[in-house]
Parts: structure tokens; sequence; C-alpha cells
């Protein structure tokens, strides 16, 4: 079943049209205007008032200092990780305009459980996210198997227990901005109504 079209105010429209990209080149945002733009990671959703999210912003000749952490960091967890691997590893990290690091900020014993400040943090990043593409830029969230390595997350500034939700790609565009066919809606909602729900993605 399509659902079918009605009139969508410019604000849902706008949220609708966001789609990922990594072909990213320069320019990335401005000091000025990467600050404005993490200022709406800050208006997540946050049981508690924890504010777990905390951003490090990685760019110009830092990348390349950077990227040969993330490869250190590639061997520690594993030893016999493919050349290749490193070496694709090492040109994305170096060659993106701007690399953020999504930190989280997480108190074990707090009042609030683990699970919902590392919910917070993700839906931070997705408000930036947002922000990226109402600014006119493109963000890609990748994670990776060695983000948890100890001297990796200390070198951040992130000793334990705060950790690492991944990492934000961003630049401009390089094909303007990119367009994803979304599935069906109407496969990921349901009406409850007193049984067991199902979905018409799960079929």
């Amino acid at each position: 079943m399509t659902s079918t079209a009605s009139s969508h105010s410019a604000e849902l429209d706008f949220l609708l049209s966001r789609a990922s990209t990594d072909h990213l080149v320069a320019p990335a945002p401005s000091k000025e205007k990467i600050a404005e733009i993490l200022a709406a990671g800050l208006r997540a959703p946050d049981h508690g008032k924890m504010r777990p999210w905390r951003y490090v912003v990685i760019k110009g000749k830092h990348r390349s200092e950077f990227a040969e952490l993330v490869v250190k960091a590639m061997l520690a967890a594993d030893p016999d990780v493919p050349a290749k691997k490193i070496e694709k590893r090492r040109q994305r990290f170096s060659d993106m305009p701007m690399v953020i690091a999504l930190g989280m900020h997480l108190e074990l014993d707090g009042k609030i459980p683990v699970i919902e400040q590392e919910m917070s943090a993700a839906a931070g990043a997705m408000n930036v996210l947002n922000a990226l593409n109402a600014e006119g830029f493109g963000g890609f969230w990748v994670t990776g198997e060695f983000s948890d390595q100890p001297d990796f997350l200390a070198a951040l500034g992130f000793d334990a227990p705060h950790r690492l939700a991944g990492f934000l790609f961003v630049g401009t565009p390089e094909k303007g901005k990119p367009h994803a066919k979304r599935p069906d809606v109407e496969n990921y909602m349901a009406f409850w109504k007193g049984e067991p729900v199902t979905f018409g993605a799960d079929k």
C-alpha cells in the first residue's frame, strides 16, 4: 500500500528531504557556523537534564593526525586487519572536509538509565544532521569497531565510562543535495486496537 500525498508544511517537507551522503567536498562549515549547527544538538530530549552531548570537531591540518589515531585504534582492535581496510579508513578520515566525534558523557550510577542518556546523545546527532541540511551542508554518520579502544577514547578526552556514538563526516555535497528513496511509511507504522500489532516491514 502506498500512502497518498497530503499537503505538507514547508518544515515537514524539509525534514522529509534529508538524506545522507559521504560524497562531500569543501567547504565545511566555518568555526562560527558549526557552533550554531551543534547548538541544535543540545535541543534533543534530555530526561533528567543529564546533558550527555559532547562534540569534538576535527578539521584542517588535524585531520591527517586524527586519521593516524584511527589506524592505531584499528590495529589495537584487530592486529590482523587487512591493509586495504586500513588505507581506506585512513583516506576517508583524512579527506573528509570535517569530522565530528560524537561523544557521550555518561553517568553510570546516575538517576537516569544509561540507555536514556545514550538515546539523548543519538537524538542530538540527528538534530545536528538536520541542522547541517538546513544550512546547505551534508553529513554522514559512521561508526567503527575501533571506537571503543581506551587509548583512542582518551586521546579525544573520553576516559571511561564516557564513550563515542560514532562520527559525522561533514562537508558540502559534491553533486548537490542528495535524494534517497525511502521505504513506504505504511510498512513501519500500526495503530494499536487492543491486540498485538504486525508490521508490513516484518513480513
